[in-house]
Order: structure tokens, then C-alpha cells, then sequence
């Protein structure tokens, strides 16, 4: 069948603008025969599509238990048990439509961009398809999504030339559109419905369709860190905060709330050699150590007390570090550039959190940030080595061993 169609899409056929959609379709599951036709190439068992497919793998996790706990929240809201069945099935309901929006708003724009500019597409959106959601709250309109999304594919990304070509994380761009254009959506209260999985209103005497709930980084940002806090039921959790914290039984976006989640796949990305271990470690090591030195200087700022280690399994920093600092294209190149550029970004974060409470998660704006300053921190790298060997050469020409 495929064959059969395929001469309708090539050049002369009737279809053949069309042909980087049927080529990319035709294509999906394996890698195409494409040969190359200017300069050598030297190609390996490695190229984007398997690259991508990684990507996916690794996020399932978060995902899946990203779908449970927002099951999880909403019958916890309710003063109910959450089941296992229960919890996923409803969480699957309210995440799914989401996922589907930003997968087709964004391929529909990029299907539109290779049609004009008559270029292959690209499977760099795959993976940003589905960090968009998981950085987003479940309780975001579909339409917010579908903004988002385009902003994210359009400033983002083709603006720059394409995958492999933008300066900022495409689904991190996406988070701060919505961010800054609808901060009550993004902030750092968390809402959970109220509705039944079936869809039908909960008739409870005292409740709502639904309530914002404050994540454990907007608990302290509002009462200041005091050394307890609250789930959305109200019920003192500072015994196990630490440990729902890790595992993720906590409110926050779709996939940030799990630490075990996100080292699970940070395990798929390093083993594989896509993701960088260096900006992985390097990321939670600034964290901590800008975390221990507010804890030596605390004084009134609520952040400055929290323990350093809650800096590490609170907001969204694992999901961040793990697959958002770790994006080949806008993160650092050198060996010594990553571990500064991870340094930094958990560091900054932290900076963030403590100096304005206004942005309580700080992972975002931090990475962002870094994103920028990748290129310099490389260059400077790049520099002192060369200033190092030509240094070496001087030596060894004037006979100095």
C-alpha cells in the first residue's frame, strides 16, 4: 500500500508538496534510506529518531506516575482512599487530552513549516510534545495548551531554523508563555478537582468543583518555613514530607512531583549516552550546596531555614535537571562547561526560591537563564584550554620541559 502511494508524493505527482508528511509518516518506526549529498558525513548506531525514542522511554515513568497522582489528589481532596485502578484511571482521563492537544497543535505547525520550506521533518518534537504537559498543571485549559504550544514551536524553535538550531528549551518556553501571560494557572497553588472520575459534580456539603491547594515550595513561600507541612486534605504530612516528597505523593505539575521517577529516568538517559550525567550531578550538587550555605546563614527569609536536602526532592528541580538541562542542543558542549553550567542552574534555582518567594519553583527561569549563557560558558572553556596548550607550546619551544 505504501508503495503504491508513494509515486503520487514524490516530484511530478500530484501530491508531492506533500511529500515530507507521506516521507515522515512512511518512515516513523525505522530509520529512512536517505543518503547525503554534500560534504562527508560519519554517521553511527545513533541518530535523532533512535535519540528521541530514548528520550520517550525515559519519561514514560514520570508519565504514568504522573497520571496516578493526579488520580491521587483528587480523591485525597475528597477525604477518600485512593486506589491504585481508581487513582490512574482518572488521573488517565484528565491527562490524556492534554497530551493529545500539544501533540497535535505542535506537529500540525511543524507539518505546516516543512510543507512551506520543503524540508524533512524532524523528530525533534516528539520529545517536546510530551515535556509540555508534563511541566503543566492537569487542571490547565485545553486552550492554554494549544497556545502554548504553538508559541513554543513558532518563538521557540522554527524561529531560530528548527530542531537542533533553538537557543531555549522548547517545552521550558512553552512553561514560561503561560507562566508570565497566565500567572494564576502557573503559580505555585496547585488545583484539584473536585469532580467525580466520571465526569459528574460531587455533591458534598462544604465542597467545590474544585480548590487551589499550595505545593510544599508555596507553603513555605506563603507561611514561611515553620517545619510542618500539609497535603491537599489538610492533614499534617511533616513525618513522611521528605519520602511523599521522593516518591512523589505530593501536589505539583504532571510529571515533576516524582524524584524516584525522574532518577529512573535519568538511569535510561545515562546508560543509553543521550543524557549528560555531568549536568544531572552537577545540577543537584549546586542545589544542595547553595541550600547548605542559606542553612548556615538563615535569618527571617523562610527558604534560608528549609533544609538543603528538601531543595532537592521539592518543585520541579529533578525533572529539570534530568530532562530539561540535560537537551543536547541548548545545554553546554564541553566536559568542564557542563558541570559549571549545571552548577549553576541548580544553584541559581535555589537563589530563586530564597531571594524572591514570588517565584517559588525557580527551576524554570534558572534553566532558561543557562540556556543563554550556555555558549559563553563553552567559549570560556574552549579559550583557557587553547590559552593553556599555546602556553605548553611557548615552554617547549624556549626548551623549558
Amino acid at each position: 500500500m505504501e508503495k503504491k502511494l508513494e509515486p503520487s508524493f514524490k516530484e511530478g505527482g500530484k501530491l508531492h508538496k506533500f511529500w515530507p508528511l507521506y516521507d515522515g509518516f512512511a518512515t516513523f518506526l525505522f530509520v529512512p534510506g536517505h543518503v547525503t549529498h554534500n560534504g562527508v558525513h560519519v554517521r553511527d548506531s545513533i541518530d535523532l529518531k533512535r535519540t528521541m525514542s530514548v528520550v520517550i522511554l525515559a519519561l514514560v515513568p514520570c508519565l504514568l506516575f504522573g497520571m496516578y497522582n493526579t488520580g491521587y489528589q483528587h480523591f485525597l481532596a475528597l477525604g477518600q482512599t485512593p486506589e491504585l485502578g481508581a487513582s490512574f484511571l482518572y488521573g488517565l482521563l484528565k491527562v490524556l487530552p492534554i497530551v493529545v492537544v500539544s501533540y497535535a497543535v505542535g506537529l500540525g505547525i511543524e507539518f505546516a513549516f516543512c510543507i512551506i520550506k520543503k524540508h524533512p521533518i524532524s523528530e525533534g518534537y516528539l520529545v517536546s510534545g510530551i515535556l509540555i504537559p508534563l511541566v503543566l498543571p492537569a487542571d490547565i485549559p485545553l486552550w492554554m495548551v494549544a497556545l502554548a504550544a504553538a508559541f513554543a514551536v513558532i518563538i521557540g524553535k522554527e524561529i531560530f531554523g528548527g530542531t537542533g538550531m533553538n537557543v531555549l528549551n522548547v517545552a521550558l518556553v512553552a512553561r514560561a508563555f503561560l507562566f508570565f501571560a497566565y500567572p494564576t494557572y502557573m503559580s505555585g497553588d496547585m488545583w484539584v478537582s473536585m469532580n467525580d472520575r466520571n465526569g459528574y459534580e460531587v455533591i458534598k456539603e462544604g465542597l467545590v468543583d474544585g480548590y487551589s491547594g499550595s505545593t510544599l515550595l508555596g507553603q513555605v513561600a506563603d507561611a514561611g518555613f515553620n517545619g510542618t507541612f500539609k497535603n491537599v486534605a489538610g492533614a499534617d504530612i511533616t513525618s513522611t514530607v521528605f519520602s511523599d516528597a521522593f516518591f512523589g505523593f505530593i501536589p505539583g505539575s504532571i510529571g515533576e512531583t516524582s524524584t524516584l521517577a525522574c532518577l529512573i529516568g535519568a538511569a535510561i538517559l545515562i546508560i543509553s549516552g543521550i543524557g549528560s550525567w555531568r549536568i544531572i550531578f552537577s545540577t543537584f550538587l549546586g542545589a544542595y550546596a547553595i541550600g547548605l550555605l542559606f542553612n548556615a546563614v538563615a535569618g527571617s527569609n523562610a527558604y534560608m531555614a528549609m533544609p538543603a536536602h528538601y531543595h532537592l526532592v521539592f518543585g520541579g528541580l529533578a525533572f529539570g535537571a534530568v530532562y530539561m538541562a540535560t537537551d543536547p542542543v541548548s545545554a553546554a558542549q564541553t566536559k568542564l562547561g557542563k558541570l559549571i553550567y549545571g552548577f549553576g542552574i541548580g544553584a541559581f534555582a535555589v537563589i530563586i526560591r530564597v531571594v524572591n518567594p514570588a517565584y517559588p519553583e525557580g527551576v524554570m527561569l534558572s534553566i532558561l537563564f543557562f540556556n543563554v549563557m550556555a555558549p559563553i560558558i563553552d567559549y570560556f572553556v574552549v579559550q583557557s584550554n587553547i590559552n593553556k596548550r599555546v602556553k605548553r607550546f611557548k615552554l617547549a619551544s624556549n626548551g623549558v620541559k
